[in-house]
């Protein structure tokens, strides 16, 4: 998979700051010595707004970075503006809903845990509609409508050359509630049946029977990057979404994916489960 504007700009500011750190810097030392301030270095860091490659360059030399490094570095700089196929949409897009285009448009694999309704990308056009009306009772058809374009349009990921690896433990609840009516939710659950069968999806159902279990507190997913230090956390709130990125969250929720995934069926046995309950829908 190709390296995007934002892989790079995220990689672009955890290398800047592991080169400061090696050079026992602060950030108003750094800062100083290229003219730049301590804030300024503070948001290339931390992968917020533009860089000025100029700037990239002189800190590889304050920090003593090799060439390769340097080079590598000052490219990273150059492409590190944030495009993608959203842009083009004429309707404003929610920032968390922006966020994730954008990252999402860059990950290998994804491990969605749903506990409410099945992962948007595995969504048919008719249970996403009944999904996002249930969502936003106070939004006008035409806003539905375009929000489910979207994610419909996001879907377009999975049918590239190099997919994104998306494996999701869906919680039975999701399977069993009733989206949309019986003809939507059967039509939703034979796609499931459908999708599994490709080798970059994973389904797998956390039945009933489990009981407690890791992540009971909600819906997560954990966007995985070409890399373990560009990883991010999506956590689902009401009317958004919280995104994360420390290592201690970050292995919270790998953590948990793992033990849910453990807990859950297999694959045969998922794929089982919802053929019976589509069965009985």
């Amino acid at each position: 998979m190709p390296i995007g504007p934002t892989t790079r700009r995220r990689q672009l500011g955890a290398d800047l700051r592991r080169l400061r750190e090696l050079k026992r810097l602060t950030l108003e030392e750094a800062g100083s010595r290229v003219g730049i301030s301590k804030a300024t270095l503070s948001r290339y860091e931390t992968k917020e707004g533009t860089v000025k490659w100029p700037a990239v360059d002189a800190l590889c030399r304050e920090y003593g970075a090799t060439d390769a490094e340097r080079l590598a570095l000052v490219e990273l700089a150059k492409g590190a503006r944030i495009q993608g196929w959203w842009r083009s949409l004429a309707d404003p897009i929610p920032d968390s809903m922006n966020l994730m285009l954008t990252l999402e448009d860059e990950v290998v694999r994804e491990d969605h845990y749903a506990c409410m309704y099945i992962p948007g990308l595995l969504q048919t056009r008719k249970y996403a509609e009944a999904v996002h009306r249930a969502s936003e009772v106070q939004c006008a058809e035409r806003e539905v409508q375009h929000m489910v374009d979207i994610r419909m349009k996001r879907q377009e990921l999975l049918e590239r050359e190099e997919p994104p690896h998306i494996w999701s433990v869906i919680d039975e609840a999701a399977i069993r509630r009733s989206v949309g009516g019986r003809e939507v939710m059967r039509e939703q659950l034979q796609h499931l049946l459908t999708v599994c069968e490709r080798p970059n999806i994973t389904i797998q159902v956390l039945p009933f029977s489990t009981g407690a279990h890791a992540a009971a507190v909600g819906s997560f997913a954990v966007l995985r990057g070409p890399k373990p230090d560009l990883d991010v956390v999506y956590v689902d709130l009401l009317g958004g979404g919280l995104f994360m990125e420390k290592p201690p969250e970050l292995d919270r929720y790998r953590l948990a994916f793992e033990y849910l995934s453990a807990q859950a069926l297999d694959l045969e046995s998922s794929a089982a489960l919802i053929a019976r309950i589509s069965k009985e829908t």
